[in-house]
């Protein structure tokens, strides 16, 4: 048998897969009418099949990674068009929204660590196995996996940090599956009526609707990136591990801010919205079609098992937390907010926003719920894990 060939993609080649993953994404959706009635994003069903198969060619013909530094610029641009519609206006009409998504979310990371220890007793498997299949993983993503891998490897897990970023890509996948659907249900319901008076603004709220120009709004983009690495350094040097969009969201938001103190009119509403629906599928489709879905092979039929348990009880805490988000916000909007809670629950945030915004396109949109699900799933959320998952470490130590 002939050597497997190694073959290494750069960021160039990465972004061209993605953007051949949204393709084949519009071309699926528009043969499988299901995709549609499911609200699965055209960058997920596309970057699936990619992701497919390249794990097919694993070990058979060609070995294939991709170098992921565009990825990662493309996530800095969505986060950063984000901060920049981030006013405090908006967020004080938000009301409780985020303190409330805030609180659920570190109730279902509690619950996710309860179901997966309980899960993995049951199928003989070390208790430690719960949280890396379960808060770890799902409601941290890959990041927080191979953070907490060592301490997991220290209480007798070996391959813990396999065993969670493995799980994480399950999440990944589900997630940008499952989440549309959820809140395609959601917002079918009698409970959540589509009104007139809901659909204010844009998918991401409002930055102005005239000013600047276009390179003005590019312009602003980058420099906030820029400033808001530094701002990224010293989290760093304070021993802060903090996401890398954090810095960029940061900067970018109180520049919002000083806009709307100041009355200048830099930036338009309308072209930002514009730059953000253009981005965004790509950068989930280069995500997606990276995914390192040949790790999933290397888990056991009781890991599968757990994750698919994990998946149901995910979803199912997302719709009755969706009653909570309607009683602090408009019943669409709360809607879209257990979209993108299932979402981030599951996945990672932009998985949930691409759910988000495919809901939108169709129904009307929704910016209460494009602030408040990226600041509490893509910020406030991994402080509150991180002290969920340590405290389990904790008391799984005392039981074990």
């Amino acid at each position: 048998m002939a050597p497997v060939a190694e073959w290494k993609i750069g960021g160039p080649e990465s972004l061209a897969l993605g953007a051949l993953a949204v393709l084949i994404g519009l071309g699926l959706r528009s043969r499988i009418p299901l995709l549609v009635r499911w609200s699965i994003p055209a960058a997920v069903a596309g970057g699936l099949c990619i992701a497919l198969a390249v794990a097919g060619l694993r070990g058979r013909w060609v070995n294939i990674t991709a170098d992921a530094s565009l990825r990662d610029l493309l996530s800095l641009i969505c986060f950063t068009i984000i901060g920049l519609n981030a006013s405090l206006r908006v967020l004080v009409r938000g009301g409780a929204a985020i303190p409330v998504m805030l609180a659920v979310a570190g109730v279902g990371a509690v619950l996710q660590n309860l179901v997966g220890s309980a899960a993995a007793w049951a199928f003989g498997l070390n208790p430690m196995v719960g949280p890396l299949a379960g808060s770890v993983a799902l409601c941290g993503g890959p990041a927080t996996s191979v953070a907490f891998g060592a301490a997991f490897e220290a209480k007798g897990v070996p391959g813990a940090a396999s065993i969670a970023v493995a799980s994480a890509t399950f999440g990944i996948a589900v997630g940008g599956l499952l989440a549309g659907r959820l809140g395609q249900w959601l917002v079918g319901r009698r409970e959540v009526p589509v009104g007139p008076d809901e659909l204010v603004g844009g998918g991401v709220a409002a930055a102005g609707d005239a000013g600047g120009s276009l390179l003005s709004d590019c312009l602003t983009v980058a420099m906030c990136i820029g400033l808001g690495s530094l701002l990224d350094l010293g989290f760093r040097s304070f021993g802060l591990t903090v996401p890398g969009f954090i810095g960029p969201m940061t900067v970018a938001a109180v520049w919002r801010n000083v806009l709307d103190v100041t009355g200048w009119q830099l930036l338009s509403e309308v072209r930002l919205q514009g730059v953000f629906q253009a981005v965004l599928p790509l950068f989930i489709g280069v995500a997606v079609a990276t995914l390192r879905l040949w790790e999933l092979s290397a888990l056991a039929l009781p890991l599968v098992g757990i994750l698919m348990l994990q998946t149901v009880v995910t979803l199912g805490f997302a719709a009755l937390a969706s009653r909570l988000f309607c009683r602090v916000a408009p019943p669409y909007e709360g809607a879209i907010m257990a979209t993108g809670f299932a979402g981030f629950m599951l996945g990672i945030t932009p998985n949930a926003m691409a759910s988000m915004e495919e809901l939108t396109r169709r129904y009307g949109p929704a910016p209460q719920a494009f602030l408040t699900v990226p600041i509490v799933g893509g910020y406030l959320n991994d402080f509150v894990n991180s002290l969920v998952v340590t405290a389990s470490i904790s008391m799984l130590g005392l039981l074990h």
